[in-house]
């Protein structure tokens, strides 16, 4: 699996929401700040982020983004499929993505990329953004970083 900037800016701003949830909406701006992405960028992957079902939008002054289920519900994994798809290393070994090898019943390294992508997967699944904003909480007495 090789994560794109798309993935990771996705992922980033999806952590960034996450800390936020229950705050209301979040300007993309504010995002963009708070994870140094650049804007525009940011809006095209909020914007898939949106179509897939992960975020809520609103319009106006008072608008801006938030997800649409909690932190704990979803996975680092379901965002990187959407912007990287699989996370399999070769598509031999894919889960969601399978494309045959005239080599897959005798190649030697089969195997070990399917132990990559299991071990792969199973991190990134088991990982919630709720999980991520526990594990980045500045140490105690260190205050919430506000753009």
């Amino acid at each position: 699996m090789r994560l794109s900037t798309k993935g990771e800016y996705a992922s980033r701003a999806m952590l960034e929401l996450s800390r936020r949830h229950g705050d209301g909406p979040v300007h993309s701006r504010e995002i963009s700040e708070a994870q140094e992405i650049p804007q525009r960028f940011l809006e095209q992957i909020l914007l898939l982020l949106k179509r897939a079902g992960y975020l809520k939008s609103r319009k106006g002054r008072r608008g801006g983004y938030i997800l649409a289920k909690p932190p704990g519900m979803i996975s680092v994994a379901e965002v990187i499929r959407i912007m990287d798809g699989p996370l399999a290393p070769i598509d031999c070994v894919s889960v969601m993505a399978h494309e045959p090898c005239p080599m897959e019943r005798r190649c030697g390294l089969r195997w070990l990329w399917k132990d990559v992508r299991d071990a792969v997967a199973d991190i990134l699944e088991k990982t919630t953004f709720a999980d991520l904003v526990r594990k980045s909480r500045p140490a105690a007495g260190g205050g919430r970083r506000r753009p």
